[in-house]
């Protein structure tokens, strides 16, 4: 029988609370990734940081329920992350950010022994352990980075040299534009930079070549954790040894997927 694929999530969680109807649904982009892995038979952990409040014990319970390993999230004294959410016509729309606990969220030594025991590490701009990638990469582990929409921000400069799978989006440069980008950060350490478009599809780039891929068509209900599951779905393509583009198809089929319902899971 073969080996399940082990992906560890670490970094920023929080509770999205949609302002409008009142509903909450636990997410963060480590954490919804390792949710996106379960859904596609890999195994995950999430690694992060908890208040002592219901929000804190809703997301643990919440990721337990769906097999993600909760063993190293923290629970320090204060209130859970929170990120205020409206929905118009489909696209989530971001509003105020309470960090709460998330604000001294640190890794152990024994947190960063339990991250190097999965086959890749991924995280992201909000994450909170740009500072201590390179104690990861130093062990041969590859590390996958969501720098979201920061293309010129300080944490993105500090964590480029130890990143293997570099995601970025961006849906209003020319395809030329985004040809010069991608070659920069390239030159910056990753071995393959993604760049997903919204509903223009996503673009990789691997040195060699360009590699282009479209979406696939749905009714998209609420766009929250499109990104997430795109990159959860790549990475599990990477560790299956596949081809870049069909990593990029397992990409969209998953964002497909979460793009149909209320929340990012």
């Amino acid at each position: 029988m073969d080996k399940k694929i082990r992906i560890a999530a670490v970094g920023d969680n929080c509770i999205d609370y949609y302002d409008i109807t009142g509903e909450a649904f636990p997410g963060g982009n480590p954490v919804n990734v390792a949710v996106y892995i379960k859904r596609m038979n890999g195994d995950s952990s999430y690694t992060g940081v908890v208040g002592t409040d219901d929000y804190g014990k809703f997301m643990i319970e919440s990721l337990n329920n769906k097999g993600v390993d909760t063993s190293h999230i923290k629970i320090l004294e204060g209130k859970t992350a929170v990120t205020h959410v409206e929905i118009n016509n489909g696209d989530r729309i971001l509003g105020d950010y309470e960090e709460g606990v998330m604000a001294d969220f640190k890794l152990t030594k024994e947190d960063i022994d339990f991250l190097c025991s999965h086959d890749l590490v991924v995280t992201g701009i909000w994450g909170m352990i740009e500072d201590e990638l390179y104690k990861i990469k130093e062990r041969d582990v590859n590390i996958a980075f969501d720098f979201a929409d920061k293309h010129n921000h300080e944490i993105t400069y500090k964590a480029l040299p130890y990143v293997d799978y570099a995601f970025f989006s961006c849906d209003n440069k020319s395809d030329a534009e985004l040809h010069g980008f991608m070659k920069f950060i390239k030159s910056k350490g990753p071995s393959v930079v993604v760049v997903t478009r919204g509903e223009k599809g996503s673009i990789a780039y691997d040195g060699n070549e360009f590699t282009k891929f479209g979406i696939i068509e749905c009714e998209v209900i609420d766009s929250m954790g499109a990104g997430d599951s795109y990159i959860a779905g790549f990475l599990m393509g990477i560790l299956e040894r596949k081809p870049i583009v069909e990593c990029m198809r397992k990409g969209a089929l998953s964002s497909s997927e979460t793009i149909g319902y209320y929340g990012a899971w």
